[in-house]
């Protein structure tokens, strides 16, 4: 049997990692700004990490939800307390996409509502109604095409606002830093009117803090740079720091039913061991201070850099944009530089890095970038 060929491939066999370095079969080091999708959140073999996962598959790697699992328990008291939002709910599943279904399913159990409005170029995953919000008709399958959304541009509050007031809209779903979009962000003019709009409604406010969210910002989560509250927030990626795993943080509004929401290996215990050791990590090596600080310095480096239309981002969330295609500029990266990036379109470079990179290696990393500019 062979692989389903669905992914265009680096000829590069990836077999180890280190904090923000990878290497590959042939003992080559990376130093790796791109953390595998922004999923390696606390560098790779984070030794806490390493230790608390073998211990719990050593001892429970697996039990069902049909049974008490504390360690859920303990993982959302020590997220609300970390993000600010002791108040809410936790769900837990093995996905982004994952996490963005069940909250648009809970938003339309909640008010009744099929209509979601989505942004122009948001991408918040491949799976049925998650695909179905995302704003690539390349991906979506004619199954999922099913008129629920309506996407609408960026920041125009005026547009937003016009369809809400109609009275059907079940959800607004919004990344306040767009990944796969390229690095485009949302204004709190914007946030704060939907919010409002959607309060005047009964409209469910879903932020998708996938990759944008979890210390990657510079603050826990993106949309806290812009003063405003959720309904639902959907976490994944760095979370588990490449265990699978996501969320739905639950404001109190909404009441659980039994039956109404499930998973079978959400929550399991060795996704919430993972998540624990991360969110330790975080708070011990202040790694939220940390992707503020060298991701301000990366910010300001990058913007006087020649050739690069404009750089956009937010902490250790930054993409630049080029008048052309980037693929050579990339691949210069990878095989001369050995520097790992993500891309976004044609013409943008996204740097996702794990939350621990120094300044050392903020200055390695433009040291190289500077010799494939040049």
């Amino acid at each position: 049997m062979k692989l389903f060929d669905v992914y265009p491939l680096f000829d590069i066999n990836i077999v180890k990692g280190k904090g923000c370095r990878v290497w590959d079969e042939q003992g080559t080091e990376y130093l790796d700004l791109y953390g595998g999708h922004a999923v390696i959140s606390i560098g790779h073999a984070h030794p806490h990490y390493v230790e608390m996962v073998s211990k719990q598959v050593a001892t429970l790697g697996f039990y069902s939800n049909s049974v008490i699992n504390k360690l859920q328990r303990q993982l959302a008291e020590r997220l609300g307390k970390a993000c600010g939002y002791e108040d809410y709910q936790f769900f837990l599943i093995n996905s982004g996409a994952e996490a963005n279904e069940n909250a648009l399913k809970l938003a339309s159990f909640y008010n009744g509502r099929t209509r979601v409005l989505s942004a122009e170029k948001a991408f918040h995953g491949r799976t049925s109604l998650a695909v179905e919000v995302t704003n690539n008709p390349k991906i979506i399958a004619p199954i999922n095409d099913n008129g629920h959304v309506t996407y609408l541009p960026l920041n125009d509050l005026e547009a937003w606002t016009r369809e809400i007031a109609k009275g059907d809209v079940c959800a607004v779903i919004v990344e306040c830093i767009q990944g796969v979009g390229g690095i485009r962000m949302a204004t709190a003019e914007f946030m704060q009117g939907l919010r409002k709009a959607c309060d005047e409604t009964n409209t469910v406010l879903i932020c998708d803090e996938i990759q944008c969210g979890y210390g990657r910002s510079g603050k826990f989560f993106a949309h806290q740079h812009l003063g405003v509250r959720p309904d639902m927030i959907t976490v994944a990626k760095g979370i588990g720091n490449g265990f699978p795993m996501g969320g739905v943080l639950i404001a109190p509004k909404f009441t659980p039913v039994y039956g109404q929401l499930g998973t079978t290996f959400g929550g399991n215990h060795l996704a919430c061991s993972a998540a624990l050791a991360v969110l330790d990590v975080v708070e011990q090596e202040g790694l939220t201070e940390n992707a503020a600080k060298v991701g301000a310095y990366l910010l300001k480096e990058l913007k006087l850099l020649p050739g690069i239309k404009e750089v956009r981002g937010e902490g250790l969330m930054i993409g630049m944009e080029f008048d052309a295609p980037i693929k050579d500029i990339r691949l210069k990266l990878l095989k001369e530089q050995h520097v790992f990036t993500g891309v976004s379109g044609t013409n943008v470079i996204r740097l996702l890095p794990p939350l621990c990179l120094s300044m050392d290696e903020a200055d390695e990393f433009l040291l190289r970038f500077k010799k494939v500019l040049a």
